[in-house]
């Protein structure tokens, strides 16, 4: 039996909902969810004290919209892997989130197997 390496996993969404969704679909695909922000700054400030695997960002988000806190976490961390999350049609930020150092990006409805093909790319797991 092959075991995946644990994954360890920061959920930042403004929306309880789009967390929950998330955190359900990669906690029964065996990623550990490390925690949640719902905002930029809290990110910034969870990935510090956290420092996860992969960060999932949503990009419009108040106090702190996502592209700059990629930005920010890039700064703290130039080997940060983050995939953003953004509504369909949102094809500019999800551009300059990749400019701004993402590595992937997910977009909004979650499919699960998007969602799990991200990750295990982004991990390095395959996929």
């Amino acid at each position: 039996m092959i075991f995946k390496m644990a994954v360890r996993v920061l959920v930042v969404d403004d929306a309880l909902f789009m967390r929950t969704v998330l955190k359900a679909m990669l906690t029964k695909n065996g990623y550990e969810v490390v925690g949640e922000a719902e905002n930029g700054e809290r990110a910034v400030a969870r990935y510090q004290e956290l420092s996860p695997d992969i960060v999932t960002m949503d990009i419009t988000m108040p106090e702190m919209d996502g592209i700059t806190a990629v930005k920010e976490i890039k700064k703290l961390d130039a080997k940060a892997k983050i995939i953003v999350c953004s509504a369909m049609g949102q094809q500019p930020m999800i551009l300059e989130a990749v400019k701004a150092g993402a590595v992937d990006f997910i977009v909004k409805p979650f499919q699960e197997d998007r969602v799990i093909a991200s990750i295990e790319r982004v991990a390095g797991l395959g996929g």
